[in-house]
């Protein structure tokens, strides 16, 4: 490969691995397929609205960016707003905002003895009149609804004030019972509906609950293959399954680790990923890590003393089996933290590593949960997991007979997710 070459295609991996950004082009999002249906399905029948939830960084903000793309038909024309939500937003505010994004034409006449058609351009604030209650806003979409479908996405909808979230369950349910030909889509961080819209009981029969877990290995190779189709680049299978398990299912990883990989192949003038390439990138991926992320970690697994096992625990949580909701009991730690050290543990030896990272005295970087003999953990934040991990690589705490000492069952539900 020329270096000219070369260096362009290392210019175009920035604009298609986008760790820091989510994807706003249809052609590079990859998985989501069952999200995404249902989604068209609840713009399609009158009545129905959409919520879409999850833990941080699933690609819950990738997805609302594409959406439009996904909607739009020569048949049906769409029109769909997007705005982003914050702590200060009111119900009023977040309806101005909504409104303000859509632009419409109008046919006026020219004063004047020749009377002229003219096309005037109007802001849809203006549809508003100054009325932006529930029923202001079903008056006004129903104005919208005579051109247009109206898919209004909303994202980043956790951060509003419970008064909020309570005003918007009565505007759909108001849009609803009068069957307005638009569709609400909100989009926040939660794990149940319950957590993101106050009385969502009210209007159960109008809200299409969508969960975006964390992607599957097929999502995340899809989104590997996309992006190296597009760099005209190939990667060999070892280092496809080392990029899919250090992502854990959060695309933020697979980016990130993507784009460095990429170009430490690139600057060797080669086309072909490697498992060498990847392990760069990794080491990469740790250096550039958020520093929120990177001072937990520190905070709870430093200590004085050299035999210290926190730094093992905390590795084997990462590690450990959960439920569907991303759980785990201290008996799931057993097994990585016996591959790790090579030494059998019972639960009372590490079950105070366990309080502790649930505590201000080491983070906390978990959240505990249940009662006495039956407690759960989860990471609080969804993105130190997979910075464990590539600490765990970097460290050599993971090594290939670390790996082999945990069971194929394990290996395919913990260290390659879904």
């Amino acid at each position: 490969m020329e270096q000219q070459v070369a260096f362009e295609k290392s210019l175009e991996a920035g604009r298609i691995f986008t760790p820091t950004a989510p994807i706003d082009e249809k052609s590079l999002f990859a998985g989501r397929r069952g999200q995404i249906r249902k989604v068209m399905d609840a713009v399609f029948q009158k009545g129905q609205h959409a919520v879409i939830f999850g833990e941080r960084g699933v690609g819950k903000t990738s997805l609302s960016n594409v959406l439009s793309d996904f909607l739009t038909s020569p048949a049906t024309p769409i029109l769909s707003p997007r705005v982003n939500c914050d702590a200060t937003d009111t119900f009023e505010s977040l309806w101005l905002k909504i409104f303000t994004e859509v632009q419409l034409s109008r046919t006026v006449r020219e004063i004047g003895f020749q009377r002229h058609l003219l096309a005037a351009d109007i802001n849809g604030a203006e549809l508003l009149h100054g009325d932006i209650s529930p029923d202001g806003v079903r008056r006004a979409l129903m104005v919208l609804t005579q051109s247009a479908v109206p898919v209004l996405i909303v994202d980043e909808f956790d951060r509003v004030r419970p008064e909020v979230r309570r005003a918007f369950a009565d505007t759909i349910k108001t849009l609803s019972d009068h069957a307005v030909g638009a569709t609400v889509v909100l989009v926040g961080v939660a794990e149940s509906v319950d957590q993101l819209i106050d009385e969502h009981q009210s209007i159960e029969r109008a809200l299409v609950q969508i969960q975006m877990p964390r992607m599957s290995t097929t999502e995340i190779e899809e989104i590997i293959d996309t992006g190296l189709q597009r760099l005209d680049m190939s990667i060999e299978q070892q280092a496809k399954k080392r990029i899919v398990m250090l992502s854990q299912g959060l695309p933020h990883y697979t980016h990130l680790v993507c784009l460095s990989a990429v170009r430490s192949s690139l600057d060797e003038l080669s086309d072909l990923i490697t498992i060498e390439h990847v392990e760069l990138a990794m080491n990469d991926a740790i250096e550039r890590a958020q520093q929120s992320i990177r001072s937990a970690y520190h905070t709870a697994t430093r200590s004085p003393r050299p035999d210290s096992l926190f730094a093992e625990v905390l590795l084997a949580c990462a590690l450990a089996k959960t439920d569907e909701l991303g759980l785990f009991a201290a008996q799931d730690v057993r097994k990585p933290l016996h591959s790790i050290t090579g030494r059998i543990y019972e639960i009372p030896s590490f079950v105070k590593h366990l309080n502790d990272f649930s505590d201000v005295k080491r983070g906390p970087v978990l959240v505990k949960t249940g009662t006495q003999r039956s407690f759960r953990y989860k990471f609080i934040n969804p993105l130190m997991q997979p910075f464990v991990i590539m600490e765990g690589f970097a460290s050599q705490k993971i090594t290939k007979e670390a790996m082999a000492m945990l069971s194929p069952s394990d290996s395919e539900s913990t260290l390659f997710p879904l």
